[in-house]
């Protein structure tokens, strides 16, 4: 016997995320700020253990086929590749064009377009830099970011290419080095650069102790990710105030 079924709308954003294989923190800090009524799919894109240039532009020719995963007949409202350095090597254009190709998305974005808009939305043009990258990785980021009229006056790096350490660098760490950039000249905010660092449980106490906000990838992709949608804040630090 045949049952009779209807159909069901969803009405609730639709938002997908593309992360790396090798990344162990990112898809569990988006669901950590995303709202309940938010549909967050989530697919993988291949990637090497440790970040260099050469890995990272070889994720370019897997970020279709990454995006093609995701369930057909979904409309997205924003579609995201998660990583920073993976972002500043590739370009924001040419990331969101391969999405695309595989994928139907209004918006694409990623930690970098996510970082300049965040710091046009508070008025940031001087950041101080935390990064684990090696120093090639490191600098490519920090070029891109003075092509959109922020300076990194202040750069220190963990300088650890291996995706699974990073992951490890602890809380302790991260504070440590926070606290030793906000210190170290006139910046108008603090950037944890990597989307594999476990930042959300430092920053709610780093935001208190410094007089500066303090961002993490993931926290201000996270961020543009509901831009456009009921739960879009102003700034980035709404979503773990």
């Amino acid at each position: 016997m045949s049952l009779p079924y209807v159909l069901a709308d969803d009405a609730r954003p639709v938002l997908g995320a593309i992360v790396l294989q090798a990344d162990a923190t990112l898809e569990d800090d988006l669901r950590r700020l995303m709202p309940r009524d938010v549909r967050l799919m989530v697919s993988r894109v291949p990637s090497g253990l440790a970040v260099t240039s050469d890995s990272l532009e070889a994720m370019a020719g897997h970020l279709t086929d990454a995006a093609n995963l995701f369930p057909r007949g979904e409309g997205f409202d924003t579609i995201a590749y998660g990583c920073t350095s993976g972002a500043a090597q590739i370009g924001p254009e040419r990331v969101a064009q391969l999405i695309r190709a595989g994928a139907p998305a209004q918006r694409v974005t990623e930690p970098v377009s996510a970082l300049v808009a965040a710091c046009r939305a508070a008025g940031v043009t001087r950041l101080a830099l935390v990064s684990p990258y090696v120093e090639q990785v490191s600098q490519r980021l920090r070029d891109v970011l003075a092509v959109a009229g922020i300076a990194t006056p202040v750069f220190a790096s963990f300088d650890e290419a291996e995706e699974a350490r990073v992951a490890r660098i602890s809380a302790q760490s991260l504070r440590d080095a926070t606290h030793h950039v906000a210190a170290q000249g006139d910046v108008d905010a603090v950037f944890l650069s990597c989307t594999n660092l476990r930042t959300l449980d430092v920053i709610p106490s780093l935001g208190r102790d410094l007089d500066v906000p303090v961002w993490s990838s993931n926290l201000v992709l996270a961020w543009h990710m509901l831009d456009g949608t009921d739960h879009a804040t102003a700034q980035p630090g709404a979503l773990v105030a």
